[in-house]
């Protein structure tokens, strides 16, 4: 039996240079000293920020020259902590880091409310008659924007202290969720009884074991649904906090008060919702494809995620990867390869998997560090491969951003987030379906695109589409029950699948295991990002150096506008059906070629 090194056994050109941030703990020690000296400074600015602009400039400086600060520790000592979860020293670290941080907030509180006093005409004057302080306009145009749901001194307060009620409902699923809920033990196809667990739920729904997966399916919902009054007050009870924010914040509804916060308008919802259900034929097209390939009289809900490609490995070293990706990303120009390869080269990725690291893969840094880092768990197979360029867009993407802003507009929101990574992911598939030879590896590289737009397209506008209604049903008066929460997603699955699903009444209680709902309205942003990633990278490979030049310009653009002008800056306008309707016009000719193969 193979057992994992431990991370001191790891070869140095395998990790992650941390080092570049800070070169021993001692500094980080002092670094923590330094920041709680800021910390304390902040009090001179207290009901005196907008006495001058002067005053204000300084404070605003200080505010990021802390801010800095606090990210620098707070990133470094948890991606050490990442590295070796079972670290004493990082833990304590992390733990330190952690309270700075809530301290750094709790310094900066008055903040925002002293500044939302101010109008439009006095921000003018402000900046006019002290030039510096034209870098923090957008910034104060911001706070200005949402004047009108900054409440008064006395009600900030009050709602602060509301904040650990109001994510009780959400505190406590993920304690039912992660802690208490316990699924059965099935037998796998060899017989040996395991129990399902949030781990290899998926696991077994990609077996191709029929048996194992109907049993797995069943057995998840079933217990979900033994819980159903339960989690249904809970997640009504969700439902109920959020609305009453936003209604004591003065927004129109709660979807407007999710989206306000980066200013998207309620339209890219919307549009959303209605271009997908314009285009539902292809989900049912896609649906009847897997049913024939798959042979079954009958396709159930618990045969969507078995591979229509049976039986396939290609095995894909860490080092071949790094190539691969490096001739996939030659559309993007030589100086965005460039910047890949010393990545690849100079320990910005942390490869393997060692004793205690951090599961999954991701990209992090700080505007402090000289670059961003990537961690991964790398194993040799095509997964991996797609996860390496996938972090390598975001790793890229906050690289240019950092060291094109400065540090207010250096950092992007979630919004556009999925965006880089996912084009890096479309050039990679083209790239490998253009070259490869191997009928075997095609088909199986299309069924793997062909999934993408199932799961992160279709399916998580299915959510946003669930949300909506929800939400819109609580602002009707209706009584969000277990059944009524069920009866509304189960039609919606039945829409989305279309006739030749037989949708099992079982995953009308999917709702309960998506977590993602006690963020609300957060989900949609998967299915617009992959939709403008799909156009961007279909503009990047027909249009060419006038295509990249304007993706270039949105990968370093960071906060400095409003996401959805980033994108239209791009040539992509998330307002209009347009990049919805190229995306699934590459999924139309995906079902296409999946059928001839």
């Amino acid at each position: 039996m193979s057992t994992l090194i431990k991370r001191s056994d790891v070869a140095l050109q395998d990790t992650w240079c941390l080092e570049d941030i800070f070169t021993t703990d001692d500094l980080v020690k002092e670094g923590m000293k330094e920041a709680r000296a800021l910390l304390d400074s902040f009090k001179v600015y207290e009901g005196k920020l907008t006495s001058s602009a002067e005053v204000l400039y300084e404070a605003l400086q200080k505010s990021d020259e802390a801010s800095k600060l606090v990210e620098k520790i707070y990133v470094y000592s948890h991606m050490r902590l990442h590295q070796d979860g079972g670290n004493s020293f990082y833990q304590d670290l992390s733990s330190q880091s952690e309270k700075l941080l809530v301290d750094f907030q709790t310094a900066l509180s008055f903040v925002n409310p002293e500044l939302s006093t101010l109008t439009e005409t006095d921000v003018e004057k402000l900046i006019a008659s002290y030039e510096p302080l034209k870098l923090y306009k957008r910034s104060l145009e911001e706070v200005l924007r949402q004047k009108e749901h900054i409440l008064d001194a006395k009600m900030e307060d009050v709602l602060s202290q509301f904040r650990e009620i109001a994510t009780a409902p959400s505190n406590t699923y993920a304690m039912f969720n992660n802690a208490d809920i316990k699924f059965p033990t099935i037998q796998d196809s060899q017989g040996t009884p395991i129990q399902i667990t949030h781990g290899n739920f998926i696991d077994f729904l990609e077996g191709h074991d029929r048996r194992v997966r109907e049993e797995a399916f069943k057995g998840v919902y079933h217990t979900y649904s033994s819980f159903k009054n339960t989690l249904g007050t809970n997640f009504a009870a969700n439902v109920t906090q959020y609305s009453l924010f936003a209604k004591l914040r003065n927004f129109k509804s709660p979807l407007h008060a999710a989206l306000d916060a980066n200013n998207i308008p309620v339209e890219v919802y919307n549009n959303l919702i209605h271009t997908m259900g314009e285009h539902m034929n292809l989900m049912h097209r896609y649906m009847g494809l897997r049913k024939e390939i798959m042979g079954v009289d009958e396709l159930h809900m618990y045969d969507l995620f078995v591979p229509l490609v049976s039986d396939f490995t290609k095995e894909i070293t860490y080092d071949e990867a790094c190539s691969i990706v490096l001739e996939a990303l030659k559309p993007l120009g030589e100086d965005y390869t460039a910047l890949v390869k010393e990545a690849f080269e100079n320990r910005w990725v942390d490869k393997y998997e060692n004793e205690g690291k951090r599961s999954g893969a991701y990209s992090w840094g700080c505007f402090d560090a000289p670059h961003p880092y990537v961690l991964m768990n790398y194993t040799n197979n095509v997964n991996n491969l797609f996860t390496l360029a996938h972090e390598i867009g975001h790793a890229m993407h906050s690289y240019l951003s950092s060291h094109t802003q400065p540090y207010p507009y250096a950092d992007y929101c979630i919004f556009v987030a999925e965006v880089a990574s996912t084009v890096n992911e479309a050039l990679l598939m083209q790239y490998l379906l253009k070259t490869t030879t191997d009928e075997a590896f095609r088909k199986y590289l299309v069924n793997y695109f062909m999934e993408q737009f199932r799961t992160t397209i279709y399916r998580q506008t299915m959510f946003a589409e669930f949300e909506k209604m929800v939400y819109d049903m609580h602002m009707e008066g209706v009584t969000l029950t277990s059944q009524t929460l069920s009866d509304t997603y189960y039609a919606l699955v039945k829409k989305y699948h279309g006739d030749h699903m037989v949708v099992d009444r079982e995953i009308a209680m999917e709702w309960a295991r998506i977590p993602h709902f006690y963020t609300p309205f957060y989900v949609y942003q998967y299915a617009t990002g992959y939709s403008a990633a799909i156009a961007l990278s279909e503009s990047i490979l027909s249009e060419g150096e006038e295509a990249v030049k304007r993706y270039k310009n949105f990968l370093s653009g960071g906060s400095s506008k409003d996401p959805i002008d980033l994108l239209k800056d791009a040539g992509v306008d998330m307002s209009t059906p347009a990049p919805i309707e190229a995306a699934l016009k590459v999924f139309e000719n995906l079902i296409e070629e999946m059928r001839s193969l």
